[in-house]
């Protein structure tokens, strides 16, 4: 009779043992998709946020530089709230390339055309484009650029200049991301921003 109670005993010993086991198990295996899904999501946080400021540096370097088309168009042919595009001579070969800085959805992209042909010209069918930053989440209230004129900062009456007179005006522009990999969890937007003079447009010389 004891024998049969030590083998009973032992079942359900060995029993309570797998289950503790099996739900030591399942807390370690959450803990570490867990773990794991925190870690890629702070990865993917970091790398957008380096895409994004490698994004502005490059985009305020090539506007600084900003100058007529080889084609003799004016250095800015749009300028947009998500959009601008311009001519600069961004890889340094003495030609003249037409720019476009544009927000597509989550997406900063760069559309880039060469000049082709005698006289030169712009074929916008020949237009290259490149995703340069992910999860950007600007919105109508958050415009990717900003334009001033020459007497910026003290003339805050006609500045952030209004669409009608930024072709022929802008002389300083305010560029700015918003980063978030995922905005329904923390941390908030990553917020990316820089000024920068379009150097040939300068009038206070």
């Amino acid at each position: 009779m004891n024998i049969k109670n030590k083998k009973g005993a032992s079942i359900i010993e060995a029993i309570v043992l797998i289950f503790v086991f099996a739900m030591a198990m399942t807390v370690l295996t959450a803990f570490l998709i867990n773990t794991y899904r925190a870690y890629s999501f702070n990865f993917q946080q970091v790398a957008a946020i380096n895409e994004g400021r490698r994004s502005i540096e490059t985009m305020v370097k090539e506007i600084r530089e900003a100058t007529f088309g080889d084609d003799g168009s004016y250095p800015i042919v749009e300028a947009g709230d998500d959009h601008f595009i311009f001519f600069s001579d961004i890889d340094q070969d003495a030609a003249v390339e037409r720019v476009r800085y544009f927000l597509d959805g989550a997406d900063f992209k760069k559309g880039i055309v060469k000049p082709t042909g005698d006289p030169p010209q712009y074929v916008l069918s020949n237009e290259t484009i490149s995703v340069l930053s992910a999860y950007v989440r600007n919105s109508s209230s958050t415009p990717v650029f900003r334009y001033y004129n020459g007497d910026w900062p003290q003339d805050t009456v006609n500045n952030p200049l209004p669409t009608l007179t930024r072709l022929s005006d802008t002389k300083l522009m305010h560029v700015f991301l918003k980063i978030n990999v995922d905005p329904s969890r923390p941390p908030d937007d990553f917020d990316l921003e820089s000024d920068t003079q379009i150097r040939n447009l300068k009038t206070n010389l």
